[in-house]
């Protein structure tokens, strides 16, 4: 340890070593997950959300609230976009 003089006059001791009680980290191994399985449920409930809203077409624009039924189809088709690229990355070997 070495001491440090302030300009107050009071001593400050300064640790120049690390302490070395920090313990090995470790990693846990990974969770199989179906990739396929989720980004086909979560489209699935996008897909369901737009289906919902659609008969509310009329009374969503006349709340400005249109915005929600745009938001569900942008979410069906990027899941549908997910599931091609799901089905790529198994075809290239990157996922079980």
């Amino acid at each position: 340890m070495s001491q440090l003089l302030t300009p107050g006059g009071t001593v400050n001791k300064i640790m120049t070593e690390p302490q070395s009680t920090a313990q090995p980290l470790i990693t846990p191994k990974p969770v199989p997950v179906d990739s396929r399985r989720v980004v086909l449920i979560g489209t699935a409930i996008w897909a369901l959300g737009f289906v919902v809203l659609l008969p509310f077409y009329g009374w969503l624009g006349r709340h400005d609230h249109r915005i929600w039924l745009w938001t569900c189809l942008a979410g069906a088709l990027l899941g549908l976009v997910g599931l091609v690229l799901v089905r790529k990355h198994r075809g290239e070997g990157r996922t079980a």
